[in-house]
């Protein structure tokens, strides 16, 4: 059901929340607009100047990985200067008070762990870029450390097995980290509501994890600015701007 308003769709989202038990979010990359950090996807967004780079691409080519690290420190101010906005910081409540037990995410960019949830509570299907992992060994690496080499003499290997070192995101064409999608699968099928928050849910394998809880009985939450192809199974759908959504829920 899409929320006539967002008055109604808030005080619709107080109500389920109260009466659920166990709450698990979904979020994309429209809770992390309002820090200032693009929607690599939209029109207008870093994938269309730039082409992604592959992880086979990363793999084979110098040239490649160079050009990963310089797009990625041309990123750091805005990473950098990133804070959680107020969807960050309502999930992170409804965490304190004990009604999320974790928290399902598409970001890389840190903030719900910034937010309040600790590590452990924050399952990242597509990895963190505020540090960087070997390809080989899994060795992880500071950015401070990477960015002097880099300077020194492009994209660096590891000081342990030589192969390359990469930010510790998930690229095209790479596994997806196995524990990461066991412990979203079990989250989405305990749940008694799921709440799928700035994702265009387009990006397979992840866009499963609504449908998934929905089939297992779960009441499912949109909350997007566009549409998306769940919206028909959702049991209610805020097409809003996600900090007028989940703002009166900060501090609750």
């Amino acid at each position: 059901m899409i929320a006539l308003d967002l008055r109604s769709g808030v005080e619709q989202l107080g109500d389920m929340i109260a009466a659920a038990s166990t709450i698990v979010p979904f979020t994309g990359a429209g809770i992390s607009t309002e820090c200032g950090i693009p929607d690599f996807r939209s029109p207008g967004g870093l994938w269309t100047r730039n082409r992604p780079i592959p992880f086979d691409e990363f793999v084979s080519s110098r040239d490649a990985r160079d050009e990963s690290w310089r797009r990625r420190f041309a990123m750091e101010a805005t990473f950098a200067a990133a804070k959680p906005a107020r969807g960050h910081r309502a999930l992170a409540s409804l965490y304190r008070a004990g009604k999320i037990p974790a928290i399902i995410t598409q970001n890389i960019d840190n903030l719900h762990q910034v937010s309040g949830f600790s590590a452990e509570h924050v399952v990242e299907l597509h990895g963190n870029t505020t540090y960087a992992r070997c390809i080989g060994c899994g060795r992880a690496y500071d950015l401070p450390w990477v960015k002097q080499r880099f300077d020194e003499s492009g994209a660096p290997d590891c000081a342990t097995c030589d192969e390359p070192v990469k930010t510790a995101t998930i690229s095209f064409g790479q596994a997806m980290p196995e524990d990461a999608m066991q412990r979203a699968t079990k989250l989405a099928q305990d749940c008694d509501l799921f709440i799928a928050i700035g994702s265009s849910l387009v990006v397979w394998p992840a866009a499963g994890f609504p449908l998934m809880a929905k089939n297992c009985g779960a009441k499912l939450v949109i909350i997007n600015n566009e549409p998306t192809e769940q919206d028909d199974i959702a049991d209610l759908v805020i097409r809003s701007d996600i900090g007028e959504a989940l703002g009166p829920f900060v501090g609750n």
